[in-house]
């Protein structure tokens, strides 16, 4: 069920202001985006944007997670996405959704009608050029993904996928340790990396024998071990040759 927040956050005061599609935005331009903004609320679960429907407005993620997903004509489905806080939905020329969009947590957008945001775009040079660094960070995203999926073990998709949520987190644990609300159940993680529910499940088991997160309930993971979950991923941060 969506439901409209009246009296919605001032954008100078919004949690996501330096990261999100305004952050260039100087304050006329502000004031601009305030008056076409709407906050809507979505409950886990809920489908905020259907595959092929009317793109009626576009919008930031201001709190909660939503996935991206392809359903085919028999009826599997793939999950290609995941949509963080100060994430943006929908294209802005385009008038039609490409992906089903579902809450995967309660999830709060702020929302802007497509077109009024469209001319904005074609007005204010600030806002395209966000518009395109998200959609930079989306490109690179998607490539890290292709790597991901085809080459990386269990293991390593697992500790990637937590390193993401760990790199998104706003939560501080004890000494300095990384807090993270997982936004989906095994299942949905195990259909989101490619591996099966027992895979999923024997992996983080792993990774906290080790050491290196730790749980204190199915909702919420702690990166003990920053360092050691990044060696986890497979990742070759410095570019050098790994032997």
């Amino acid at each position: 069920m969506t439901i409209n927040i009246p009296g919605a956050v001032k954008c100078g005061d919004c949690p996501i202001r330096h990261r999100a599609v305004c952050a260039k935005c100087d304050t006329d331009e502000l004031a601009m985006l305030e008056g076409m903004k709407s906050y809507k609320k979505f409950a886990t679960g809920d489908t905020i944007l259907w595959r092929g429907e009317p793109l009626s407005f576009v919008a930031s993620v201001v709190d909660g997670v939503a996935s991206l997903s392809k359903t085919m004509e028999d009826g599997r489905t793939q999950m290609v996405g995941l949509l963080l806080p100060s994430d943006f939905i929908g294209r802005p020329g385009r008038a039609q959704v490409e992906f089903d969009v579902v809450a995967t947590t309660d999830v709060v957008l702020c929302c802007f009608d497509r077109k009024p945001f469209e001319r904005l775009v074609d007005e204010t040079p600030h806002v395209a050029q966000r518009l395109m660094e998200l959609a930079l960070d989306e490109l690179d995203a998607a490539r890290d993904w292709m790597l991901l999926l085809g080459r990386k073990t269990a293991r390593e998709k697992i500790a990637t996928f937590i390193e993401m949520l760990a790199r998104r987190s706003q939560t501080s644990g004890p000494n300095g340790s990384r807090i993270s609300v997982l936004p989906m159940t095994r299942d949905q993680i195990a259909n989101y990396l490619g591996l099966t529910l027992e895979t999923v499940s024997r992996q983080f088991s792993a990774l906290k024998k080790d050491g290196i997160i730790d749980f204190s309930d199915r909702k919420h993971v702690e990166v003990i071990d920053l360092v050691a979950l990044r060696d986890a991923t497979g990742d070759d941060s410095d570019g050098g040759m790994i032997v």
